[in-house]
């Protein structure tokens, strides 16, 4: 049976995590002669488990990090392995993996240093990001680690099953690709991410050709205190533009506070003896955020068990307005920033409905098995929709008025209007950038304003922007 099969299956019963448990107790058995202890999983975009695990007398810490629940990256698990001992063999600290499970699909590694900050947006909206004064000082310290990395020949990679980008366009969009083909893959109908695609070929930085190493996701480690044990999460790890993983720093922050990025920055520079290229930090940042937009439209339409469907759909707002934003800031356009939600629709039915659940589903018993967190991202799901019920139908409306005014004719609905954008942009040339870019801008400010209500402070972590290019330089 594919775990696929198994996945599914697994839905039949009563309790999945009981089931993925199970796998892990078997797994731990046979390839580790070991006893399992104790099993907790971690709040995460993926699913992530610590194991507690008794060897020969003594208690070893494990950590299992599975595979997304619905694929949203294109990269098998080996992939993570590979890049893993490529970095073990170059003296890059990462973790000491122990093999790959098959059910839960997952990778068994020891379990190092302290918890980290997810970088989840509904998650640092209930409980603040602030980087710690010993986080900050292994942040720094990260610099000096990601220039080792970025000092890896490429070749190494590449024997690890990577392709090798040539041109100036593969260096800065090989690894896009990948995703948007997904997208396409799955038919998955988002008339931004064709336009983003179309603006990034247009405007690939022609000057950059130097490939290295990029993590993708960058800024990812454990530390204990200011000492950093390991760095993670390089699934998403390829060849590319080393300024990509500069410009996470600048697309993660302050969802999860990154700190003083101008001094980060000056780190590198210090670490490599290169330059900071800012204007390709600034294209890069604008291809992360798109990254970070396509990823949760894989799972909006999915109804497997699990997952994080609330903060899905809340990422795809904020992260899709930073994304325009930062094309708006290197093409110089004056974005209009003026939203004002109308008095809510009354929906009384529907929102009775959908409190009656959430009061229910907060009743719903906890456990080892089904911890509170879990439970969270349940009632996330009705208290995100009754902002929907209240003013989607007018940022539907005002969405129409802006397709209408691009296109000279209005679609009945947003499914048509989409249908209709991606016409329009399959032909339209460079001239049309500006406009599409405020279009889509305005799209993704009102979903923001739907999501945050008519009360949110102007600081709102929803509504923040990015820290301006010029205060990089």
């Amino acid at each position: 049976m594919s775990i696929s099969d198994q996945l599914h299956q697994s839905e039949k019963f009563e309790n999945l995590e009981r089931i993925e448990r199970e796998g892990l107790i078997d797994w731990v058995d046979k390839n580790m002669g070991g006893r399992v202890l104790r099993i907790w999983r971690q709040r995460r975009w993926r699913p992530v488990w610590h194991v507690d695990v008794e060897i020969d007398g003594a208690v070893r810490g494990l950590v299992f990090k599975g595979f997304r629940v619905w694929p949203i990256i294109p990269y098998s698990m080996q992939h993570e392995i590979n890049m893993i001992n490529v970095l073990k063999a170059h003296d890059v600290p990462v973790a000491n993996v122990h093999g790959l499970c098959e059910f839960p699909p997952s990778i068994a590694m020891d379990r190092v240093g302290e918890a980290r900050d997810a970088g989840m947006v509904l998650q640092s909206i209930e409980e603040g990001s602030k980087i710690s004064d010993t986080r900050w000082q292994a942040s720094l310290s990260y610099m000096d680690i990601l220039a080792r990395m970025h000092s890896i020949p490429p070749a190494e990679f590449v024997k690890a099953g990577i392709k090798m980008p040539e041109t100036p366009a593969e260096i800065a969009l090989n690894h896009f690709e990948g995703f948007y083909q997904m997208m396409l893959d799955a038919d998955i109908n988002d008339p931004f991410m064709d336009f983003c695609r179309n603006w990034f070929y247009r405007n690939v930085p022609e000057h950059r050709t130097k490939v290295t190493y990029v993590t993708g996701d960058c800024g990812q480690f454990l530390a204990e205190g200011k000492d950093i044990k390991i760095t993670i999460d390089h699934e998403i790890g390829h060849l590319g533009d080393p300024m990509h993983d500069l410009a996470c720093y600048r697309g993660r922050h302050p969802v999860e506070d990154m700190g003083d990025l101008k001094a980060l920055y000056k780190r590198y520079e210090e670490a490599t003896g290169d330059k900071v290229d800012i204007d390709a930090i600034g294209y890069h940042t604008a291809v992360f955020m798109a990254l970070a937009y396509l990823g949760p439209l894989f799972g909006v339409d999915q109804t497997m068990a699990g997952g994080d469907w609330a903060e899905s759909t809340v990422q795809s707002a904020f992260v899709g307005r930073r994304c325009a934003e930062g094309m708006a800031e290197i093409m110089g356009v004056t974005l209009d920033k003026s939203i004002t939600l109308p008095d809510p629709h009354p929906h009384p039915i529907e929102e009775a409905g959908l409190r009656k659940l959430i009061c229910d589903m907060k009743k719903i018993p906890t456990s080892e098995l089904f911890p509170e967190w879990q439970r969270d991202l349940l009632v996330a799901v009705p208290e995100y929709m009754i902002n929907q019920f209240r003013y989607g139908h007018w940022v539907e409306q005002q969405d129409l008025d802006d397709v209408e005014t691009l296109l000279g004719q209005r679609p009945a609905n947003r499914v048509e209007a989409d249908v209709a954008l991606r016409d329009f942009i399959a032909k339209a040339g460079p001239e049309h950038d500006e406009a599409l870019i405020k279009l889509f801008y305005r799209r993704m400010l009102r979903w923001c304003h739907s999501i945050v209500g008519p009360d949110a402070p102007a600081n709102h972590l929803v509504l923040l922007e990015m820290e301006p290019l010029d205060n990089l330089r």
